[in-house]
Formats: C-alpha cells, structure tokens, sequence
C-alpha cells in the first residue's frame, strides 16, 4: 500500500469516526471526500467496512450498560422490551437493504450530485425539525414504545440513499414522534449496532469476490482512525445536544453540500 493511499485511507477514516453518530451523512462525506480526492475501492466496501470501527466505539461506550441490559433481560421486562425495541427497529433495514443493495452501492453510491443535494435538503429538515419538533414525551431510549421503534426502523431506510444520513433520519423521526433530543440520540446509537454490524456483514459477502490485499490494508487503516474518532464524537455528542439541540449540524450539512455543488459545478 502505498504512502499516499495510506493517508487518504486515514483521512477517510477520521472522517467516518467523526461523522458517524452526528446526522450529516458519513457515507455522504466519504463519497464526496473520495471522488475529489480521486479514492475509489473496490464495490465500495471501504466506505462501509470501516463502519464497524465506529460500532466497536459505541460498543466499548456501551459495553457496561450493554451488559446490564442482556444479563437482567430474563427477569426483567423493561430490558427484554428496550432488546425487542431495538430488534423491530432493525428489521426495515435488514428487507429493504438486502432488496436494494445492488441498487444503492452501484447507481446510489455512484451520484455526487445527489449526495450533495441530499446533505442540503436534510440540512433542511434538521433545522425545522430541531425548532418544531413535538414537546418530548419519552426521555428514555430503554423505555421508547414498539411501535414507536418500528416507525423510526423504516424512517433508518431512508438513509440508504448517501446523504440522508443514517443517524439524521433516526433521530429526526424520534424527536418527531415525542422523543427527547438525548433520548433520540441514545436510540440512533443503540439502533445502529446492528444495523452497521449488518450492513458490514452482508456487503463483505457480496464483495468477497473484488477483495484483495491492498484493499485490506487501506480498510485497516481506516478502520483504526474511525474507532479512534469515533470515540471522542459519542462521549461529545449527548452532553453538546442535549444543551444546544442540533441546529449546528443542519447547517453544517447545508455548507458541505453547497461546497460541493460548487466543485462539482466546475468541474471537479
């Protein structure tokens, strides 16, 4: 691997970490990064493989809690519930991804244009909805209804098109559907365990096929830096939004995607 892939791979990697768990699309950000920067791997696995370096963050957060919840699940209701909460949401997921795969990673994936428009228009949404958004009515992700789980689970799909973002649109349909701005957080969090876990899982086997040494040293390094980033975003994120809500990220989503229109207007 050579010395300049390395660093491209590190600073993809950085960008992962930092961007996963905040609602402005990472899978955005390492799209349009990389087509600038002229980074392509192969069927796109960099870009979703390295995920799983910001899972095992959230899961070394979460490792305490995580355990309390699945050792008290067989005599306690509330964790047996927040374990099938988490399961529903992910569910949509699990169909629609599998159907769309294909789809997403070959035409999807494939349109900086769309990413940056995308990245506005959720810019967009995230500044109503951070001023308009219901009066919240659950303050625990642990306690968070079925259905309530389920209808965040299919609004998650909608970030299967690169610059929705996966944690924008999870949070955005908690705070709409009465959840607290921690509490949607937290949720998004735990919520995106498995499915990244399952997206990493499933685009490995599709692409076992195009893998090669070189493309495991780059997903390495990246892999690395997002862990490490991502460790400094998830203990940041609750205190910063449970205090000043999440109007910096929709105009940071507004900025970035207007930056790159502008690129890509000229030609880049």
């Amino acid at each position: 691997m050579e010395t300049s892939t390395t660093i491209v791979a590190a600073f993809l990697g950085l960008i992962e970490g930092l961007t996963e768990f905040i609602p402005v699309s990472s899978t955005g950000h390492l799209l349009l990064v990389g087509h600038f920067l002229g980074f392509e791997s192969a069927g796109r696995t960099f870009e979703v493989v390295i995920q799983l370096g910001a899972v095992l963050a959230i899961l070394l957060l979460y490792a305490s809690r995580l355990w309390a919840v699945f050792s008290s699940a067989p005599h306690d209701p509330q964790s047996r519930r927040f374990i099938l909460s988490v399961l529903i949401a992910f569910l949509p997921a699990v169909f629609i991804g599998v159907l769309a795969h294909d789809f997403i990673k070959t035409v999807l994936f494939e349109t900086p244009m769309l990413i940056a428009i995308m990245l506005i228009l959720g810019g967009i949404v995230l500044l109503f909805v951070d001023r308009v958004a219901p009066e919240p009515r659950h303050d625990d992700a642990m306690d968070f209804p079925l259905a309530m789980a389920l209808k965040i689970g299919f609004i998650q799909c909608l970030a299967m098109v690169p610059g929705v973002s996966r944690s924008g649109a999870t949070i955005v349909g908690a705070l709409m559907l009465g959840a607290s701005k921690r509490a949607a957080a937290e949720f998004s969090f735990f919520l995106s365990m498995p499915t990244m876990a399952g997206a990493f899982a499933y685009d490995l086997y599709k692409n076992r096929d195009v893998l090669d040494a070189s493309a495991m040293g780059e997903i390495a390094v990246g892999f690395v830096m997002a862990f490490l980033s991502a460790l400094l975003v998830v203990r940041w994120l609750l205190g910063y939004v449970s205090k000043h809500g999440y109007a910096l990220f929709g105009w940071w989503r507004i900025i970035i995607g207007g930056i790159a229109l502008a690129l890509l207007a000229a030609g880049y």
